[in-house]
């Protein structure tokens, strides 16, 4: 497992990304001055976000019903806990961009390659009211398949 989103798991069998990039800011206020540099007040975090991108090849890894899972997720609007495969907890995350571009494709218009990004934001992870409703997922209905 690289990492999980939820119940969502990304490794070889469904979406395993191939570079992660994260991005923090921090939030400082600015009051203009005459005769000087402004004066800045550190007012709390900024956005934290997380860009997930890799190719997909659907004969040996996941493809689109996957990335349609992810879309799925991100259709309720909720937070989802992100833990990586190491046991690091990032916290609540919400899904905001899904990226797929689809090439090498066969006569029935099936992809041979997905390429895709995926944008995820950090929300207050004490904002449990927004935490995703597994039980409603395509993925919980599969996983209540298998059991």
């Amino acid at each position: 497992m690289l990492m999980a989103l939820g119940m969502f798991v990304f490794e070889t069998q469904t979406v395993p990304y191939q570079q992660i990039q994260r991005a923090t800011e921090w939030r400082h206020a600015s009051q203009s001055r005459v005769g000087d540099r402004p004066a800045y007040q550190y007012i709390g975090p900024g956005t934290d976000i997380i860009t997930l991108t890799g190719t997909l090849l659907p004969e040996f890894t996941g493809g689109r019903l996957d990335l349609d899972d992810i879309r799925e997720m991100a259709d309720q609007g909720k937070a989802w806990p992100l833990v990586e495969g190491t046991g690091r907890q990032y916290g609540l995350w919400v899904i905001t961009k899904v990226d797929e571009t689809s090439s090498v494709l066969f006569r029935d218009g099936a992809a041979g390659k997905i390429e895709f990004t995926l944008s995820l934001e950090h929300v207050d992870d004490d904002r449990t009211d927004l935490l995703g409703d597994f039980t409603t997922s395509s993925l919980a209905r599969l996983a209540g398949a298998y059991a």
